[in-house]
């Protein structure tokens, strides 16, 4: 798949709520997830300690308010989305989330991402 269908998937899959589902089908087995300087998991490598660390973020939202998911910006291989949400979280109470999500492209499978935010 080119970097523009990858990015079509992913993108058409987690509005549909299918997050865990698109990882597995579309991320690398050794991708890299990368989150903002001070997060509790900065760097996660793996397949399988991606889908775990999802997971572990997943189990954290008490209640879904709301949120959307932008159409991709696409250059070379490299794509990237504006995620927001509006989230109750355990613990932490109500937030608005906005968050640039980078990804990179390489034989047709996602092989690093990066959150800011």
């Amino acid at each position: 798949m080119t970097t523009l269908e990858v990015a079509t998937r992913l993108v058409d899959m987690c509005r549909q709520g299918q997050i865990l589902e698109a990882q597995q089908e579309l991320y690398a087995q050794n991708i890299i997830s990368k989150e903002p300087v001070g997060a509790p998991m900065p760097t996660t490598e793996g397949l399988e300690n991606v889908l775990a660390k999802g997971k572990h973020f997943a189990s954290m939202i008490e209640e879904r308010h709301g949120g959307s998911i932008s159409d991709p910006l696409v250059a070379g291989s490299y794509f990237s989305i504006e995620w927001t949400m509006d989230v109750t979280m355990t613990g932490m109470g109500r937030s608005s989330i906005s968050e640039i999500c980078v990804y990179k492209v390489v034989d047709g499978k996602i092989v690093s991402e990066e959150f800011f935010y």
